[in-house]
């Protein structure tokens, strides 16, 4: 389950480490102004980007946003050489803007071609899109004056916010340019919204100091970017959705927050759905014992349940209503979930949440009580509190029955014109084009045994979705014996992602690895993938299909690999 948030192992104290600046969202829109943030006096860099975004939607990117004094005098040429989602060069040199704010690209960039066009897309700010839609309704369970809902418009992040400040080892597999778009050696594309969930707690203890309106939680929202497979349920962009709710106290009193927490789950209510729960904590799912009151933390947790389960029957509620509306037939019984004890190193207890869908459970979101240290860290020690997170195009599938990641990406009318802000509806197939598979196979050099990133379930498209993988943005690791066999020293199964990705793009509605043989002699390794072109919108000619699988061919003999 890829999730929210993360341990924080060390603080840093450069002027540039800030998050991206949060706008406050409390529904769609792709024309709000941006105000800038209290809590981010050292977040000028990122402030300016948010502010110019909003410019470029207008056509009218101001210089004078920036304060151009603290750009290098590549960075400013950068933005005088600005071409929209174009890598620029000028020399030996080479830079990119994004969201506005200007990026000098070094040689641990591995930003493809086919990643630049999805930068500026905002997808879950437009007012009419199923992703947008599935947010507000959302958001409309976290609502002010408790809950402040953000949304960050500017990918690029540090990579101590990406990973530093979240506790990810120097050598976890989610820092490698194989799973990571890198922007330069600082820089990376966001892979979950963690990267800005310390600003937002901050922002909660600035509020209690009377710097802003005073809340206790937030949602927030934001497109990620991870190299990945390619297939219904996985896409290199996707969307991810987190929340928190926390209680403040005296220093070493809790008898008030005991109170406070008791009637705001009288206030919350249940939600009316069946439910198969598990206790609070347990000596396999224990609470933070050593910082945390066993009474406090069963009310956190009951909260934090509760809240959720009430997103789940306005979700599956809406489904319901989408799917008879559309005359398909739907089973007139009670929502069913359940909750499951789960690990995550960001949170203890830790909980996962399915829900009966289709005849089979669906693991739907992860959540917890968030670890002490990371509201600490967050300047909010008198608090405690629970989180979430989830993959939006996770639950707009369900909500809207989309079958194909690749649909939310799609500007053909016969898509967006099925979807209006504020209404829930059954998805409209079109015309299924026939599809075209290409084989592929090649020979690769041993690697001993190891860990990989786990294998994603290509059976059921909905729910193997980006959001599935690990908790906190984590990536998980298997054993060898369970892990794809697809990588060596010089090869990784996401470099042939990529690849076909930049050709093809949406061309190509999945690739598997069909075949795998180890040679008794030399130990080299033969993969044998099919590749299958479908396109969306058209039939696709043969030749068409021909001329692209000639160009991944050529790209894939690029690598250190040998063409069968």
């Amino acid at each position: 389950m890829r999730l929210f948030l993360t341990g924080r192992v060390l603080r840093l104290t450069s002027p540039s480490w800030a998050a991206t600046s949060l706008k406050q969202a409390s529904r769609c829109s792709s024309s709000a102004t941006v105000t800038k943030s209290k809590s981010s006096d050292n977040d000028w860099e990122n402030q300016a980007a948010t502010s110019a975004y909003y410019e470029a939607q207008k056509g009218t990117i101001n210089a004078a946003l920036f304060d151009v004094r603290r750009y290098s005098a590549w960075q400013r040429r950068i933005l005088e050489l600005n071409q929209p989602k174009k890598i620029v060069t000028e020399g030996d040199k080479r830079g990119i803007v994004v969201s506005g704010q200007p990026y000098e690209i070094d040689d641990e960039a591995n930003l493809s071609s086919g990643i630049l066009p999805h930068l500026e897309r905002k997808l879950y700010l437009s007012e009419d899109h199923p992703l947008c839609i599935t947010k507000t309704l959302v958001e409309s369970v976290f609502q002010e004056p408790t809950y402040k809902n953000y949304f960050h418009v500017n990918p690029v992040v540090t990579t101590a916010l990406n990973f530093d400040l979240l506790g990810f080892p120097k050598d976890h597999p989610g820092r490698s340019k194989t799973d990571t778009y890198y922007v330069n050696k600082d820089h990376v594309l966001r892979t979950h919204t963690s990267a800005h969930e310390d600003e937002s707690f901050r922002k909660i203890g600035l509020a209690d100091q009377g710097n802003g309106e005073a809340h206790d939680g937030f949602t927030l929202v934001a497109d990620v970017f991870r190299r990945d497979s390619v297939d219904r349920s996985h896409y290199p962009v996707f969307h991810q959705m987190e929340g928190a709710r926390t209680w403040r106290s005296s220093p070493g009193e809790s008898t008030d927050r005991v109170a406070a927490l008791k009637k705001d789950l009288d206030l919350l209510g249940r939600a009316d759905l069946e439910v198969l729960d598990v206790e609070s904590f347990t000596k396999t799912n224990p609470m933070q014992d050593d910082v945390h009151n066993p009474e406090e933390i069963d009310l956190v947790a009951q909260h934090l349940k509760r809240s959720l389960e009430h997103v789940i029957v306005k979700v599956i509620s809406a489904a319901r209503q989408a799917r008879i509306g559309s005359g398909l037939e739907v089973h007139e019984e009670p929502i069913k979930a359940r909750w499951v004890e789960a690990y995550f190193p960001f949170t203890a207890p830790s909980y996962e949440l399915e829900v009966w869908w289709k005849g089979e459970w669906l693991e739907l979101l992860g959540c917890g009580v968030s670890k002490q240290s990371i509201l600490d860290t967050a300047g909010i020690p008198n608090r405690i509190g629970w989180a979430w997170g989830i993959g939006l195009e996770r639950l707009a599938m369900l909500l809207f029955g989309i079958p194909d990641i690749r649909l939310f990406w799609s500007e053909d009318s016969r898509f967006l014109g099925q979807f209006k802000n504020g209404t829930v509806t059954e998805f409209k197939p079109f015309s299924k084009y026939p599809t075209c598979f290409k084989d592929v196979a090649f020979w690769i050099d041993p690697k001993p045994p190891c860990s990989a990133v786990s294998p994603a379930n290509k059976s059921a498209p909905i729910n193997s979705g980006p959001a599935a993988a690990a908790a906190a943005g984590g990536y998980p690791t298997v054993p060898q014996s369970d892990a794809p066999p697809p990588s060596s020293d010089t090869f990784h199964e996401n470099d042939l992602m990529e690849i076909v990705r930049d050709i093809a793009g949406s061309l190509v509605e999945d690739v598997r690895l069909v075949d795998s043989f180890q040679h008794p002699k030399t130990g080299r390794r033969s993969l044998c993938y099919r590749i299958n072109y479908r396109s969306l919108e058209r039939t696709l000619t043969n030749e068409e299909t021909n001329e692209l699988h000639k160009l991944v061919l050529e790209k894939l003999s690029q690598l250190d690999v040998e063409l069968r």
